[in-house]
């Protein structure tokens, strides 16, 4: 049985951009802004939202939020 390969292209083009941006990130400047960079990223892929909106909406409320709750600005959350 052969399969198309369709099982699969959503998966692939969510990956795209950061398969094609690895080489360009490899040195990214510094350990520390690699990881930065990755922690963005991952933020950015977070599925069912809006990235945009959600790295405009957590600035924003970080002077008034309380430490204590600061798992309440996870994406997932």
């Amino acid at each position: 049985m052969h399969l198309q390969g369709t099982h699969n292209n959503f998966i692939e083009r969510q990956i795209k951009p950061w398969a094609l941006g690895r080489r360009a990130w490899l040195f990214y400047g510094s350990v520390l802004a690699g990881q930065r960079a990755a922690m963005v990223m991952s933020l950015v892929q977070f599925d069912g939202h809006d990235p945009w909106s959600y790295l405009r909406n957590v600035p924003q409320r970080l002077p008034s939020h309380l430490n204590s709750r600061i798992e309440e600005l996870l994406p997932n959350r």
